[in-house]
Protein backbone atom coordinates (compact mmCIF):
# COMPACT_ATOMS: atom_id res chain seq x y z
CA UNK A 1 0.00 0.00 0.00
CA UNK A 2 1.51 2.93 -1.31
CA UNK A 3 0.29 6.61 -0.05
CA UNK A 4 -3.10 6.20 -2.16
CA UNK A 5 -6.16 5.81 0.54
CA UNK A 6 -7.33 1.95 0.89
CA UNK A 7 -10.70 3.41 0.18
CA UNK A 8 -12.05 5.21 -2.66
CA UNK A 9 -14.69 7.46 -3.15
CA UNK A 10 -17.61 4.89 -4.72
CA UNK A 11 -20.79 6.89 -5.11
CA UNK A 12 -23.05 4.02 -5.52
CA UNK A 13 -21.83 2.83 -1.35
CA UNK A 14 -21.62 -1.12 -2.52
CA UNK A 15 -18.79 -2.98 -2.10
CA UNK A 16 -16.53 -4.39 -5.13
CA UNK A 17 -14.24 -6.75 -4.05
CA UNK A 18 -12.72 -8.93 -6.71
CA UNK A 19 -11.16 -12.47 -5.92
CA UNK A 20 -8.40 -15.14 -7.52
CA UNK A 21 -6.87 -17.66 -6.59
CA UNK A 22 -3.75 -18.63 -8.04
CA UNK A 23 -4.79 -16.13 -11.12
CA UNK A 24 -8.21 -18.48 -11.54
CA UNK A 25 -11.37 -15.58 -10.18
CA UNK A 26 -13.68 -16.59 -7.75
CA UNK A 27 -16.89 -15.83 -6.57
CA UNK A 28 -16.38 -15.77 -2.64
CA UNK A 29 -14.18 -18.05 -0.01
CA UNK A 30 -11.65 -17.99 2.59
CA UNK A 31 -9.82 -15.66 1.10
CA UNK A 32 -12.33 -12.55 0.64
CA UNK A 33 -13.77 -13.22 4.54
CA UNK A 34 -10.10 -13.11 5.75
CA UNK A 35 -9.87 -9.79 3.68
CA UNK A 36 -12.76 -8.40 5.21
CA UNK A 37 -11.83 -9.28 8.77
CA UNK A 38 -8.72 -7.57 8.37
CA UNK A 39 -9.94 -4.49 7.33
CA UNK A 40 -12.49 -4.80 9.56
CA UNK A 41 -10.06 -5.69 12.24
CA UNK A 42 -7.98 -2.64 11.28
CA UNK A 43 -10.15 -0.03 11.54
CA UNK A 44 -11.65 -0.84 14.42
CA UNK A 45 -8.34 -1.23 16.14
CA UNK A 46 -7.54 2.52 15.00
CA UNK A 47 -10.39 3.85 15.85
CA UNK A 48 -9.68 2.60 19.22
CA UNK A 49 -6.72 3.49 19.68
CA UNK A 50 -7.37 7.05 18.61
CA UNK A 51 -10.85 7.30 20.89
CA UNK A 52 -12.89 7.08 18.07
CA UNK A 53 -14.68 4.71 19.71
CA UNK A 54 -14.56 3.50 22.77
CA UNK A 55 -14.21 0.23 24.78
CA UNK A 56 -18.04 0.28 25.05
CA UNK A 57 -18.91 1.17 21.48
CA UNK A 58 -20.17 -1.26 19.61
CA UNK A 59 -17.11 -2.24 16.83
CA UNK A 60 -17.80 -0.79 13.03
CA UNK A 61 -18.92 -4.04 11.67
CA UNK A 62 -17.82 -5.40 8.09
CA UNK A 63 -21.10 -3.87 5.93
CA UNK A 64 -20.60 -0.90 7.53
CA UNK A 65 -16.78 -0.35 6.88
CA UNK A 66 -17.35 -2.28 3.45
CA UNK A 67 -19.60 0.24 2.10
CA UNK A 68 -18.28 1.90 -1.20
CA UNK A 69 -15.08 -0.17 -0.93
CA UNK A 70 -13.36 -1.05 -3.87
CA UNK A 71 -10.45 -4.03 -3.74
CA UNK A 72 -8.62 -6.78 -5.27
CA UNK A 73 -7.69 -9.47 -3.46
CA UNK A 74 -4.96 -12.44 -4.99
CA UNK A 75 -4.18 -15.43 -3.12
CA UNK A 76 -1.30 -18.05 -4.76
CA UNK A 77 -2.02 -21.60 -3.09
CA UNK A 78 0.18 -24.76 -3.70
CA UNK A 79 -2.54 -27.04 -2.89
CA UNK A 80 -6.12 -24.84 -3.37
CA UNK A 81 -9.49 -26.27 -2.21
CA UNK A 82 -12.31 -25.51 -4.28
CA UNK A 83 -15.99 -25.80 -3.51
CA UNK A 84 -19.49 -24.93 -4.77
CA UNK A 85 -21.20 -26.30 -7.75
CA UNK A 86 -19.05 -24.62 -10.10
CA UNK A 87 -15.38 -24.82 -7.90
CA UNK A 88 -15.71 -21.04 -7.82
CA UNK A 89 -15.39 -20.54 -3.92
CA UNK A 90 -12.04 -20.89 -2.44
CA UNK A 91 -12.40 -22.99 1.29
CA UNK A 92 -8.77 -23.07 2.29
CA UNK A 93 -9.30 -23.10 5.43
CA UNK A 94 -5.33 -21.46 6.66
CA UNK A 95 -6.03 -18.88 3.81
CA UNK A 96 -8.61 -17.03 6.23
CA UNK A 97 -6.55 -16.10 9.37
CA UNK A 98 -3.41 -15.78 7.11
CA UNK A 99 -5.00 -13.31 4.89
CA UNK A 100 -6.81 -11.61 7.81
CA UNK A 101 -3.70 -10.94 9.50
CA UNK A 102 -1.60 -9.34 6.82
CA UNK A 103 -4.74 -7.37 5.80
CA UNK A 104 -4.50 -6.13 9.54
CA UNK A 105 -0.84 -5.59 9.64
CA UNK A 106 -0.58 -3.34 6.37
CA UNK A 107 -3.58 -1.67 6.85
CA UNK A 108 -3.11 -0.43 10.54
CA UNK A 109 0.61 0.48 9.44
CA UNK A 110 -1.24 2.54 6.39
CA UNK A 111 -3.76 4.10 8.59
CA UNK A 112 -0.79 5.24 11.59
CA UNK A 113 1.34 6.84 8.73
CA UNK A 114 -1.45 8.74 7.16
CA UNK A 115 -3.17 9.99 9.66
CA UNK A 116 -5.43 12.72 7.66
CA UNK A 117 -6.70 9.87 5.29
CA UNK A 118 -7.45 7.67 8.35
CA UNK A 119 -9.49 10.16 10.33
CA UNK A 120 -11.61 10.97 6.66
CA UNK A 121 -11.77 7.06 6.29
CA UNK A 122 -13.03 6.34 9.84
CA UNK A 123 -15.23 9.63 9.94
CA UNK A 124 -17.02 8.44 6.84
CA UNK A 125 -17.45 5.05 7.82
CA UNK A 126 -18.98 6.54 11.77
CA UNK A 127 -21.07 8.56 9.33
CA UNK A 128 -23.08 6.01 7.20
CA UNK A 129 -24.26 4.41 11.08
CA UNK A 130 -26.82 7.57 10.98
CA UNK A 131 -28.70 7.07 7.62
Amino acid sequence: MSGCPPNRNNPTHEERLRSFANSRPTIGGTHELGFRDGVVAAVNAYARKWLLLTETDPGLDADRVGEGLTAVVSVKLDHPEFEGSTHGVLGSPTVRTCVGQAVQERLGTWLEEHPEQALALVGRIQGTRQH
